[in-house]
């Protein structure tokens, strides 16, 4: 199944009526699926928030660590390691959540669509590592970034016959039963020839052709931060994923920073007020370029700084 499709699609078997929490800045699609829904009630334009969703900062400020949240929610959003800011949270981090969820009888619904960049022994490539997640989170992994299928579209995503839904008069139900039901109805699955090429990508060459890419990108993503720490831009991310996060100037909006590295420095990225209102003062750059282009840009980022 085509990844952020899967992300979206996941809504229909839960209630309109559900307590939606996500991360901000977060990935869009988690957010307008739920709107295109009914979930999200009215859009405060001042304060650029829905008001029946629970909007969770992840900012320098907390480490980019979500809190958990002060009021029960059905549905939680996780994207680790995270897109925009390509940041990571520990299996300790995890198991808060987890908790949270069991307690609370909510679903974690975790976005692992990068866990393949990941380069630290210490942190976790599923929330399945996490003691307990199987029975309150659904997981979600793609081809597209890690094999480079952005544009072929395919994913899966996994839904322990342990997570428990239950209705308003407390009846148990199985997601899984639900999702099949829903996909077997709606969907009839991606092309044969692209299933023939995500099989292949379980090969031994295919898995040295992937190491091979995800190794390039992540050099580029080291090249990235070290190229704008050296002309003086505060970074994070770029470790354990494709994704460098950086704060912009003071004084300046991310929109404002992306027209300035636009027109004066010839470099594109993306602001961060893109992927919601904490996003603002910051700006994210990726790794998914050819390793020349990548040192180009930090030369040019460097000689425009100076």
């Amino acid at each position: 199944m085509v990844q952020n499709v899967t992300v979206g699609n996941i809504v229909d078997i839960f209630a309109k009526d559900n307590k939606v929490a996500i991360t901000d800045p977060v990935y869009p699609v988690y957010l307008d699926t739920n709107v295109m829904s009914g979930r999200s009630g009215k859009y405060n334009k001042e304060k650029e928030i829905y008001e029946n969703m629970v909007y969770l900062p992840v900012m320098a400020e907390n480490n980019f660590k979500p809190e958990l949240p002060k009021e029960k929610v059905d549905m939680i959003y996780l994207c680790f390691p995270n897109n925009p800011t390509g940041t990571v949270l520990t299996k300790e981090d995890l198991k808060q959540w987890v908790d949270y969820a069991k307690e609370n009888k909510s679903i974690i619904l975790y976005d692992a669509a990068y866990e393949a960049f990941i380069t630290e022994e210490e942190i976790p490539h599923s929330i399945y590592e996490v003691e307990g997640a199987k029975e309150v989170a659904i997981e979600f992994k793609s081809y597209s970034k890690t094999a480079g299928f952005t544009g072929v579209r395919c994913g899966y995503v996994v839904i322990p016959k342990e997570v428990k839904g239950y209705t308003k008069q407390g009846e148990e139900v199985s997601y899984n039963k639900l999702w099949n039901r829903r996909t077997c109805t709606k969907f009839n699955g991606v092309s044969y020839i692209t299933q023939r090429v995500a099989e292949a990508t379980y090969t031994e060459t295919g898995k040295q052709q992937i190491k091979q890419n995800i190794d390039s990108y992540m050099e580029n993503a080291k090249i990235i931060k070290r190229g704008l720490e050296e002309a003086g831009f505060v970074t994070y991310g770029g470790v354990n994923s494709p994704y460098v996060w950086l704060k912009v100037p003071e004084g300046m909006t991310s929109w404002k920073f992306f027209d300035r590295l636009l027109e004066e420095a010839n470099v594109v990225g993306t602001p961060g007020s893109g992927f919601g209102p904490h996003g603002e003062g910051y700006f994210r750059l990726t790794a998914f370029g050819t390793k020349e282009n990548t040192i180009e840009a930090m030369e040019r980022i460097k000689s425009w700084r100076m």
